[in-house]
């Protein structure tokens, strides 16, 4: 058995996987390569079958979404090394190599992504990762490379190996005790931050979470869901706050979560004044179906909570009243 299973989530992406699976298979000569399918209705089990018929397939019973989808299909998989890939990633020559040294070195490092770029243009960062991932007091997620919508060029500055906080789910490596020790995902997510709530309970029992930019993918984002769609912009707002209520230590959980909710109201209210109205009742809907699932999340709670979670204490007040745009401006000599 080899060690590392190369694992690609599909849901009606047939054309995706003829597009993207090409050059995994061209470059993972390392590992055992997996599609898990949500019960497709499309033509993915058959372009499988014929075009890629070295390529394992794992049938969901449903389309489970991200969190399940991943959960239910990794108890089949008992290769030591997990690595969850976006069915739109294109690898690069040599892309596993880098990220299997690191965890051989490093008994410590239980979870790795490689430096993410950006599939339609790729000599820029890739929203969903980029140079790998923080947050900060208020769980608001960043990453070297990309704060909120803005987006830097790979000049090289984040040609490093480097300590995060989390790893993008669109290429997440991750080991698969630590997987199993975890529980997996979080299923309540569906989909979006569940890598996040993953690696802050990882983190919350002393694992590691490591960038290696000596590994290279490209991302072309929005496969299945647009940053312009609302149910997107549902599963962010409401998301972000089970993992704050999973995860936050005791003594600041009350006060943060309430700064939470006024803040995710001026967001709904810029976008009543923007004209998205569809995107305003999402973040409404969002918070209804958090306070329906509260007690659920608080009995999710762990007696581990770290409280050096963050990174910053507020990414909001740099980004917006400082007009601090680039983490490699204000940030990256913190790491150094």
């Amino acid at each position: 058995m080899k060690k590392i299973a190369i694992v690609i989530l599909n849901w009606n992406g047939a054309k995706l996987l003829q597009q993207f699976l090409p050059s995994v298979l061209s470059y993972s000569q390392e590992a055992t390569i997996y599609v898990a399918d949500n019960a497709s209705t499309d033509e993915s089990i058959s372009v499988l079958r014929t075009q890629f018929p070295s390529v394992k397939i794992i049938k969901n019973t449903s389309n489970f979404g991200f969190a399940r989808g991943y959960n239910e299909c990794l108890k089949f998989v008992e290769e030591e090394i997990y690595c969850l890939v976006n069915s739109d990633i294109e690898v690069t020559e040599n892309w596993l190599a880098p990220i299997l040294e690191l965890f051989d070195k490093n008994e410590k490092a239980a979870i790795i992504q490689p430096k993410i770029l950006d599939f339609k243009d790729k000599a820029y960062f890739e929203y969903a990762g980029a140079g790998g991932g923080f947050i900060d007091r208020f769980g608001y997620p960043f990453c070297r490379g990309r704060i909120f919508d803005s987006i830097e060029k790979d000049n090289g500055q984040y040609n490093d190996v480097k300590k995060i906080f989390w790893a993008s789910g669109a290429c997440f490596f991750i080991r698969k005790k630590v997987f199993r020790e975890l529980e997996g995902f979080d299923a309540d997510f569906f989909a979006h931050q569940e890598e996040i709530d993953l690696c802050w309970r990882s983190h919350n029992l002393h694992y590691e979470t490591y960038y290696c930019g000596f590994s290279k993918v490209y991302h072309l984002g929005g496969g299945t869901l647009s940053n312009t769609n609302p149910r997107k912009t549902f599963l962010n707002f409401r998301n972000s706050l089970f993992m704050l209520v999973k995860n936050l230590p005791t003594v600041h959980l009350i006060w943060i979560l309430l700064i939470r909710m006024i803040l995710d109201g001026i967001a709904g209210i810029q976008f009543l004044f923007q004209g998205k109205f569809s995107h305003f009742t999402a973040i409404i809907r969002a918070h209804f179906y958090f306070y329906a699932l509260l007690v659920k999340m608080l009995l999710k709670r762990k007696n581990n909570q770290q409280s050096n979670y963050y990174f910053t204490t507020s990414i909001i007040y740099h980004y917006f009243i400082k007009k601090e745009k680039n983490f490699v401006d204000k940030f990256n000599n913190s790491l150094s």
